[in-house]
């Protein structure tokens, strides 16, 4: 069976990055991160990616005249690494057409909600200042729009009356680190990106 070559999409630290490389490894997952597209320099998913050998390009969005342009140069990237699907980890930006028709259904995100409820950029400070008893983590497919693809998994985390934010992400990341490996050991059992 043939090893299924994935592109991982960061913009900061790459702790849900290190969790799937971890797991990947400790699992023997016939996958293989095979590139790394971040849109900012000396960011900790480099230093990830230099430590796992895995080939990195660093986008700079302001380099072409609009998104598109941007998404066919990274298709262009990620055709030449012969990439089956690409995995979001804290990737920061909204992927057109452009780049989600290239890989139809094998672009996956997690989010630090339980959507559909708390779409966008600050989930986690949005569930907490609400007040939620109950908040989470979700896995889901890409599509245009921000956070509304058909999810795939998703995971419960209870907000206690102590819970600061800072514990909340805490809570929230610990749970994340779990569900996206977990998540993405079953879609190459299901053969999603074959």
């Amino acid at each position: 069976m043939a090893v299924t070559r994935l592109a991982i999409f960061a913009s900061g630290h790459g702790t849900n990055f290190e969790a799937l490389q971890t797991a990947m490894m400790a699992r023997k997952l016939d996958a293989e991160f095979v590139q790394l597209i971040v849109d900012h320099a000396n960011i900790g998913a480099i230093a990830l990616a230099e430590k796992f050998g895995i080939p990195y390009r660093v986008m700079s969005y302001k380099a072409f005249e609009n998104r598109q342009a941007a998404e066919v140069s990274i298709v262009e990237t990620l055709t030449a690494a012969r990439v089956d699907g690409i995995i979001l980890a804290g990737y920061m930006r909204l992927l057109t057409p452009t780049l989600l028709d290239a890989f139809p259904n094998k672009v996956i995100n997690i989010h630090p909600a339980l959507l559909p409820s708390f779409p966008g950029t600050h989930a986690i400070e949005d569930a907490f200042n609400y007040g939620v008893k109950i908040t989470g983590v979700t896995v889901h497919y890409v599509d245009a729009g921000m956070d509304t693809g058909k999810i795939i998994a998703q995971a419960p985390v209870a907000v206690m009356a102590d819970d600061t934010l800072a514990s909340l992400e805490t809570k929230i990341h610990d749970v994340e680190h779990q569900l996206y490996p977990d998540t993405l050991e079953w879609l190459l059992k299901e053969g999603v990106f074959n």
